[in-house]
Formats: structure tokens, C-alpha cells, sequence
């Protein structure tokens, strides 16, 4: 598997392991940073890469960028420019995962605004292998964060801490992953994806209210639900005893692409296997993001 070579600090390639942040930024001592992954898949052909729903990822980087008071912006051009150097300099020959994090580099007080510098690194991912067998998930003891406390909407770094608790406590009890609940005690998402569920045939998701991530992933689930199938997700409030009771469940987010959920808090969901529906997506979603079928041109921009 090929390894990155170098890395983009503000516009500049650097080697890999010589990339540096002063320990006072207020990145590290603030956590005042939002992020960004994305991927960019080889074309069918293997002579090219495409970046998936770049513009949207920019978007809600720029969002989280506004909500955090930085001063300034990066304008979508100049990040894809950036990426399609960083992507080409690596000589990757396959997949590439790609993070991207804007900061506050500087040193000052907690509510200091810039400087603003971004980092960029592009890198291998394996796809997971339990993407062909199904995870099981225990409902967490920590809550999910609340909009009025830290926006989980936007990709920020201090979220992921909450995250971090979470999957700690996943593995210790046994679990190949989390799912979080609301203050109200009503279904979020995992640690690092949403969750989607079927009962009785129609697909789920929590609603946006539900103190989840503004998924760019979800909406591309959304979206093409509808169009394979002429109906429409329901997007709602989901109680934790509903989880016990779907026939199909599974995760989807940038990194995790969509991985099945076989079993919650160790009861099977379903009869414990991939469900039709999470099987249809999933290879529908594989097709659209490599370009093996036409529909959605614009969610895939070729460098």
C-alpha cells in the first residue's frame, strides 16, 4: 500500500514528518480547529482522480470556519488547487483519504481570532472489514453533545472528545461501536457516522434536531433512496427501544462509507445478516462515488 510522502501546511508541500504546530496555538491548546474528510477515488479507468462533493464539504468547512469566528475563509478554488497538488505530489496508486483542518496557528486568548493557516495530508484507507460482515453497536452511557453546548453540526475538533469517550467505552464493553442518545434520551448517531435504520420496510434516520452532524454522506443517502426507489426517507426523532426493533440498521459517513449494523446492545438486527436495503445502497453508493454509473456528475470533480 502506497504511503504519503508529503504533506501541505498554507499552500506549501513539506515532508511528511517534518510538519509542526507550536504546542500554544490555540489549534492545540483551544482546540480551536474545524475539519474536513474527504475522499478522492480513482476513476474507472485508473488514470484519474475524482474528489467526492467537494463543494459541499468546502461549504460546511466554511460553516464551522463562520460559527467559530475565525477571521477569514479559504474560497473552494483554492482548496481544490491545493488538494489536486497535494493528491498528485503523494504518487498515490489507489484511494486516497484526505484531511483537511483549518486553526488558529497563533498563540493569544481563548477568544483570539487568527492568525488562520490550514493543514492538508493525503493517505491511504482500507475499507473495514466488518463493511462485509456487520457491527455490533452498544447504546453509550455518555450522551451526545447538544446543539446549545458544543454544534455537533459542524466538523470541530472539540466535538470529537464526546466521540472519543464514546468508542473507548465501545470497546471496553465489548462492542465493534456506539451509538449515542440526545440529553432527551432519544437516538443521535455513532461516534463518527449517522445512523440509518428500516423498519417495516421504510428507511430512517434521526432528524437534524437530533444533535447529529450535518452528514454530507446522509444527504447523499437521502437523495439516492429517492431516486432508486421513489420514496422519501423518514427523517424523525427515534426512541432507543425502536433500535430492537429494526430489520435492517447501518452507519454511513466520508471515512466509514456505509458499514451494515447487525446487532444493538447484543440483540440481532433482523435475523442478524445484511438486509436487502443496506446492500442496495451500499452498492449503489460504491458505483456513485468511483463514477461506474453517470448519474450525479457533478458530485464528483475530476482532477
Amino acid at each position: 500500500m502506497w504511503q504519503p510522502k508529503l504533506i501541505m501546511m498554507n499552500g506549501e508541500l513539506v515532508p511528511f514528518d517534518e510538519a509542526g504546530l507550536h504546542p500554544l496555538s490555540l489549534a492545540v491548546t483551544y482546540a480551536a480547529t474545524v475539519f474536513e474528510g474527504l475522499r478522492a477515488y480513482q476513476t474507472p479507468d485508473n488514470e484519474q482522480f475524482s474528489l467526492f462533493r467537494l463543494a459541499e464539504h468546502i461549504r460546511r468547512l466554511q460553516a464551522g470556519m463562520k460559527l467559530l469566528r475565525f477571521d477569514g475563509t479559504y474560497e473552494t478554488d483554492y482548496l481544490r488547487d491545493c488538494l489536486t497538488r497535494l493528491i498528485y505530489a503523494n504518487e498515490p496508486d489507489g484511494d486516497v483519504y484526505i484531511r483537511l483542518l483549518v486553526y488558529i496557528e497563533g498563540a493569544g486568548l481563548m477568544s483570539t481570532t487568527g492568525p488562520v493557516g490550514f493543514t492538508a495530508a493525503a493517505m491511504p484507507r482500507t475499507r473495514p472489514k466488518l463493511g462485509d460482515t456487520g457491527l455490533s453497536l452498544g447504546v453509550s452511557s455518555w450522551q451526545r453533545l447538544s446543539d446549545n453546548a458544543c454544534p455537533p453540526r459542524i466538523k470541530s475538533t472539540a466535538n470529537y472528545l464526546n466521540a472519543r469517550l464514546v468508542s473507548h467505552q465501545a470497546k471496553a464493553d465489548g462492542y465493534d461501536g456506539a451509538l449515542m442518545l440526545t440529553p432527551q434520551g432519544k437516538v443521535s448517531e455513532a461516534p463518527i457516522a449517522c445512523f440509518f435504520m428500516v423498519r417495516d420496510g421504510q428507511l430512517i434516520t434521526p432528524d437534524r434536531s437530533s444533535n447529529i452532524l450535518e452528514s454530507i454522506t446522509r444527504d447523499t443517502i437521502l437523495t439516492r433512496y429517492r431516486e432508486l426507489t421513489g420514496s422519501r426517507v423518514e427523517e424523525r426523532i427515534v426512541d432507543r427501544s425502536e433500535l430492537y426493533l429494526a430489520d435492517e440498521a447501518f452507519l454511513c459517513g466520508t471515512g466509514q462509507e456505509i458499514l451494515p449494523v447487525t446487532s444493538i446492545d447484543r440483540l440481532p438486527v433482523g435475523n442478524g445478516t445484511i438486509g436487502p436495503i443496506t446492500e442496495q445502497l451500499r452498492q449503489d453508493y460504491f458505483a456513485i462515488v468511483r463514477g461506474s454509473v453517470p448519474d450525479h456528475p457533478e458530485w464528483r470533480t475530476l482532477i
